[in-house]
């Protein structure tokens, strides 16, 4: 650059330095900046001032605690029933007591009906009055809490369970539990109760194979226990549940509504979480379980595809999954599980079934016949490295097949499982054709009852 232009450059810079800077329009009020308090030092407490004066005998002043300071909040109570029974309720209380002395299963508390029981799958009554609408709901009002009752205004119905009185025990001296359902109907309220042990059961004592106990040793995978409202799914569950609590040192999670059996630790850390009071649906228990450091998770009812599917997920990262099902047989919980999904997904879930899936329990109920009580009937299905071909490849009517040849990994059907009970003069020959069995000399095989359909699918 030539020095002419240099010094035409430097000029023109230096006149606009020179120019004033812009103001705003005349007619625009000046926002003066809010001012800022002044503090007088008359004001401000000296450090004296804030000092305790020291004590008569010259000793160091006391210093209150921050503790007294600072407001005391009241911890919320917490969100369980463990401290309420059916002591309020006295007419519960009498006729759930008359029900645990005749081995009763469930409570029914119907308007215009006296209270009955089911004893061995029939109805009886505990007294001859009929129950009035006035009387149930009072019963109703002394036995929920204030948040039930919101429950049930609002949604018609709610579950719950309670522990019965110490003074009500079973005949073994045991203090049980009630599941209780209530529910408003065209007459008034409802109540049906169900009667849970105080402690677990175990295979034995419910009659099971002592072969399902190999199900509890297994680290990892999804163990399904299936069958029809009130054939001892709920039961079965804890009786495993117990084993691995007995045999096992790790953490268990479960998710129940409401919660049944009470497991206290034994070898096991157990944690029982309840819909509805410790959170708000199973899959939140079970998500938020995959973030608690278990090694066995039990759900008590897989309710909807998010459900299964997050039942499916558990199992392959590494847990031991322990769940119920609504279905009719061991086949047909295979189906219903890849039904629950959308044709374009139900080849991926039919391999993680493939993967994860290590047996299933179908069972019924039978009537011994000595009358003594019932005895579970059942067909299982093991997942052997045959049956997982036969699932991913989607060759699923072949899988009976194999279960008819699969006696020594401890697979049974339903059919053969009641002759055998038959032939072992444990249930008689009418009990045994119910469930499609064909006794020797024994009439033909009795139609099965509505449901029962995929039993021997």
């Amino acid at each position: 650059m030539q020095r002419p232009e240099l010094e035409a450059l430097l000029a023109a810079q230096a006149d606009r330095r020179a120019d004033p800077v812009p103001q705003p329009p005349a007619d625009r009020e000046r926002q003066d900046p809010l001012p800022l308090p002044r503090l007088e030092a008359a004001t401000l407490p000296s450090l004296d001032a804030l000092t305790p004066p020291p004590a008569a005998d010259g000793s160091p002043p006391d210093v209150p605690s921050v503790a007294g300071l600072v407001p005391t909040v009241s911890p919320a109570p917490p969100a369980h029933r463990s401290g309420r029974s059916v002591a309020q309720a006295d007419d519960l209380r009498r006729w759930a007591s008359e029900a645990l002395v005749r081995r009763a299963s469930d409570l029914h508390l119907h308007v215009g009906r006296p209270p009955t029981a089911r004893i061995l799958g029939r109805f009886e009554a505990l007294s001859d009055e009929p129950l009035g609408a006035d009387r149930i709901a009072a019963l109703v009002e002394a036995l929920l809490e204030p948040a039930e009752k919101e429950v049930l205004r609002d949604s018609g119905q709610v579950d719950l369970a309670v522990p019965l009185p110490s003074d009500v025990g079973d005949p073994a001296g045991a203090t049980p539990r009630l599941r209780v359902n209530v529910y408003r109907q065209r007459g008034g309220i409802d109540v049906v109760a169900r009667l849970i042990p105080a402690t677990p059961p175990t295979l034995e004592s419910l009659g099971l194979p002592l072969d399902l106990a190999r199900l509890a040793n297994h680290p990892q995978g999804l163990v399904l226990i299936t069958g029809p409202m009130g054939c001892g799914k709920t039961s079965t569950l804890a009786a495993l549940l117990d084993l691995i609590n007995e045999e096992r040192c790790e953490h268990i999670i479960t998710a129940e509504d409401p919660i049944e059996f009470v497991h206290r630790p034994k070898r096991c850390v157990v944690n029982q979480r309840e819909v509805g009071v410790h959170s708000r649906s199973y899959s939140r228990i079970l998500r938020a379980a995959l973030r608690e450091d278990p090694d066995v998770i039990a759900l008590a009812e897989l309710r909807d595809p998010e459900s299964v599917e997050l039942a499916l997920s558990a199992a392959e990262t590494g847990h031991l999954v322990l769940a119920t099902l609504h279905t009719a047989s061991a086949v047909g919980t295979v189906h219903r599980i890849l039904g629950a999904f959308p044709p374009a997904r139900q080849e991926q879930v039919r391999t993680q079934l493939a993967e994860s899936l290590r047996a299933v329990i179908s069972q019924r109920l039978a009537r011994r016949a000595d009358g003594s009580g019932l005895v579970p009937v059942l067909e299982t299905l093991v997942v052997t490295r045959a049956i997982s071909h036969l699932m991913r490849d989607g060759k699923l009517q072949q899988i009976r097949s194999q279960m008819q040849t699969g006696a020594a990994e401890g697979m049974r059907l339903l059919d053969v499982s009641a002759a055998q009970l038959h032939s072992r003069g444990v249930i008689d020959a009418r009990e045994a054709a119910r469930f499609g069995a064909l006794p020797k000399g024994g009439a033909p095989a009795a139609r099965r009852a509505p449901g029962e359909e995929g039993a021997a699918a």
